[in-house]
């Protein structure tokens, strides 16, 4: 901001000067006897007609001549007087006049006076003046500095002199540098150079003013400059103010701290990531170097004890110096606090610790001596510790040191310690608590999708589950391998419309109602069939006056069996996108299979569709979150996945790997509207001579036949440790099929990890098993074969049904 430029003239100049006042010369009987030509200009007597007058008859109106009087007695009284009188002009018209009055002796004659008067109002004006440079000099709390043009100090006030604690009238000659440090000195200088040279005026500049006598205290001054001039123009030199304003300055620092914090601190739910920004705020302006401690519990979201402080963990460091890094605990480490040290302190007592000359270190020294000393080495010399409390609970605590700034920390340091500490600590609670949720929900949906898909000799498989939002990891997405009887296997993909918690827990019963119906070995659109009236059900069971649940809308489904001995596949999809297939020679091609309505529609049928498999082919099957994004074609996507899977010698880990990369890898996060599910089967045949196949005739001696057919079998096998019992579950069945079922009879052995027998005929009915009375003669048959064999069941088929059983191998015999 620009201001005119001072100089001496625009001020009244002294009014007794002699160009100014009027000089009068008055006997000791008072009368005049000499008359300056400035007493005739403002009189208006000229000297003839004031010389040889007595004052009081024509200078002195008669109502004043008691003023007068009085100033005159005072005047000898104390040779000498100054104040103000009342005067006659000329004309007649009373004017008022300060006066100074003053003996004058010559030899042995009498004393004579010397007057000097000046108007009334410019003596009180100029006496004014004077009080406030005097006030300026001597009173002003606000520093005055005035510098010659080479900037050596002409002369300073006492509020100056106080700051540099030297006596004022040794300020003259020196110079900034003799107070200030070099850095600081500079700035001042560089400063009042561009006033003296401008002539505009600078005002009210911040800057810093180190003492040399004592650099490490902050101390911040506002300063403002003029340029003086005399009444020609004449530079004489630059004035300066000085105000300190370091507590202003603080204040404000603390302020902006504050609002920086506010802004930069939570801005994630991660309570590591809270941690650390709490740490980075608070250096370098509040402290050299800071460290954030959780409680061990904290850092895995769940609520810390209270009665009892454990070990923290180190969770945030931040420093000035790359030194501390080898002082301080690392990050991660879990670190016991000495009961005797300052943190122990601030935990238990729940209230901020200042240890401003570290005090409190003995602690460390008796847990930690050579880290302690190091740290002593460096120049640490302040510490304050503040607790992280939200909603009651103590979660860790803050710990700043200084070593660079060599002033200790204060009340005020504390305190906005304490606001640092107040706002993070919520901010890691919150991040606590939805770690704790988020945890919670993860184990709910790993606990829903399989952790471990097994091994089965109909396929080898490999997946990928990839959530739309990384942040919950919850989706309604699911994939499933499930082993059916037979060594058959069903190949399972889902996508539950929505996504979070409740997608999640919708997924967990479809699948659960998937291996049931699984287990029923219905086939894949009966199961859907079955599935589409479980989502009715599910959506006519909410509440839909329920604003926190939303309502279950639909799914879709794609589901498979594949055969190894016969290399049948038979799918059938609900609303889902087509499986990929792969020829072992790298054909690929979307597979043909009638789009279903997804389920929850209910009242339209789903179709099956049927093909064979070559040893080696692949199956892809995968959610739409795969191909589908908010600025991607799903034809293009289509076109990438089949590129990705056209290359059938690679692994399936390697083939869901060039998927991800393909469609996913360079997918904007933006990008991703759903989440993401992909099973990706290579086939397996099963070997001919680990397979036998009869057709018996419906006659009474077909159980025979069978026992006979296993026997020979088995022994070709070597498995004639397992003749008798696979004798009598073949003959059960057999006599059963004969007995109750209708049309030929077949019987298949498979050897595999397991011995599976299956009997078939063309009736559906089902044989059950039940408690035979003692004195019933039938009914005890499957009651044997379920205790000799592991498990057993029923599958229906167009023909009729097979009745199945497993008994295992031992690892010698299955290979």
């Amino acid at each position: 901001m620009d201001t005119p430029v001072t100089t001496f003239s625009e001020g009244p100049e002294d009014p007794f000067a002699v160009r100014h006042a009027a000089s009068v010369v008055l006997d000791d009987r008072g009368m005049v006897v000499g008359w300056s030509e400035r007493a005739e200009a403002l009189l208006g007597y000229s000297p003839e007609e004031a010389l040889g007058q007595p004052t009081l008859d024509f200078l002195v109106d008669t109502r004043d001549q008691g003023i007068v009087m009085d100033a005159v007695a005072a005047c000898v009284r104390d040779r000498g007087w100054f104040g103000v009188v009342p005067v006659r002009h000329r004309n007649g018209h009373r004017l008022e006049f300060g006066c100074r009055a003053r003996a004058i002796m010559r030899g042995d004659s009498p004393a004579e006076w010397f007057l000097v008067a000046a108007p009334a109002e410019e003596v009180i004006q100029w006496e004014t003046d004077r009080s406030v440079l005097d006030g300026l000099f001597r009173r002003s709390p606000i520093g005055l500095s005035v510098f010659a043009r080479d900037l050596s100090i002409l002369r300073v006030n006492r509020a100056i002199s106080k700051f540099s604690q030297l006596p004022v009238e040794q300020h003259r000659g020196l110079r900034t540098s003799d107070f200030l440090i070099q850095q600081d000195t500079d700035t001042v200088e560089r400063q009042l150079r561009e006033v003296l040279e401008t002539g505009r005026s600078s005002i009210f500049t911040e800057q810093p003013c180190r003492l040399r006598r004592d650099p490490g205290r902050e101390l911040v001054v506002s300063v403002s400059a003029f340029r003086m001039q005399d009444s020609s123009g004449r530079i004489l030199g630059v004035t300066q103010t000085v105000e300190d304003v370091t507590d202003r300055y603080r204040a404000r620092r603390r302020l902006a701290l504050l609002n920086e914090a506010s802004a930069r601190i939570g801005t994630t739910l991660d309570v590591a990531k809270t941690a650390r920004e709490l740490a980075e705020v608070a250096v370098p302006h509040l402290a050299d170097c800071v460290s954030v401690d959780l409680l061990e519990p904290v850092t895995r979201g769940e609520e810390p004890v209270q009665e009892m402080f454990g070990p923290v963990r180190r969770t945030a460091i931040d420093s000035i110096l790359p030194e501390a890094a080898e002082v301080m605990y690392p990050v991660g480490d879990m670190i016991h606090v000495p009961a005797e040290s300052v943190q122990a302190r601030c935990l238990a007592e729940r209230r901020p610790v200042l240890d401003a000359h570290l005090e409190g270190l003995s602690g460390w020294l008796s847990r930690d001596p050579e880290r302690a000393e190091r740290a002593l080495s460096l120049g640490v010399h302040s510490l304050m510790v503040v607790p992280l409390v939200a909603r009651g609970l103590v979660l860790g605590m803050l710990s700043l040191w200084r070593w660079r700034r060599v002033e200790p920390f204060e009340e005020d340091d504390l305190k906005l310690a304490e606001e640092f500490a107040s706002r993070a600590a919520v901010c890691i609670d919150n991040a606590r608590r939805y770690t704790q949720q988020h945890e919670a929900a993860l184990t709910l949906q790993h606990s829903l999708l399989p952790h471990e898909v097994p091994k089965h000799p109909a396929v080898e498989v490999a997946h990928r589950y990839r959530p739309a939002d990384a942040t919950t990891g919850v989706g309604g997405d699911w994939f499933d391998v499930i082993p059916l009887s037979g060594l058959r296997v069903a190949l399972v993909v889902g996508d539950v419309v929505g996504r979070g918690i409740h997608a999640a827990a919708t997924m967990g019963r479809l699948r659960a109602a998937v291996h049931t119906l699984a287990n029923l070995d219905l086939t894949p659109d009966e199961v859907l069939s079955n599935l589409d009236d479980l989502v009715d059900r599910l959506a006519a069971e909410q509440d839909p006056t329920d604003e926190r649940a939303p309502q279950v809308v639909g799914a879709t489904c794609l589901y498979a069996v594949y055969d190894p001995v016969s290399r049948h596949c038979a799918l059938a999809r609900a609303g889902h996108p087509p499986p990929a297939a792969v020829t072992p020679d790298g054909r690929v091609h979307l597979l043909d299979v009638p789009a279903g309505p997804p389920l929850g529609l209910g009242g339209l049928p789903f179709e099956a569709a049927e093909l064979q498999l070559a040893e080696g082919s692949l199956l892809a099957l995968y959610t739409d979150g795969l191909i589908q994004g908010r600025k991607r074609d799903i034809d293009e996507s289509l076109a990438d996945l089949c590129e990705a899977l056209a290359v059938p010698a690679r692994s399936l880990e390697e083939t869901c790997g060039a998927v991800e990369g393909a469609l996913l890898h360079d997918r904007p996060t933006d990008d991703v509207a759903d989440d993401v599910a992909l099973l990706v089967a290579r086939t397996r045949v099963l070997a001919a001579e680990k397979v036998a196949t009869w057709e018996l005739p419906v006659e009474a001696t077909a159980a025979a036949q069978a026992r006979t057919l296993t026997a020979s079998q088995l022994a070709e096998w070597g498995l004639e440790e397992m003749v008798f019992t696979t004798e009598l579950i073949v003959s059960e069945l057999v006599t059963n099929a004969y007995r109750y079922g209708g049309g030929p009879i077949s019987l298949r052995l498979i050897r595999d990890s397991h011995l599976i027998c299956e009997v078939s005929d063309t009736s559906s009915t089902s044989p059950h098993l039940r408690r035979a009375r003692t004195t019933d003669e039938g009914g005890r048959g499957l009651f044997l074969v379920a205790q000799l064999t592991e498990r057993w069941g029923t599958r229906y088929t167009r023909d009729g049904k097979t009745i199945w059983t497993e008994q295992p191998l031992s690892s010698a015999s299955a290979s």
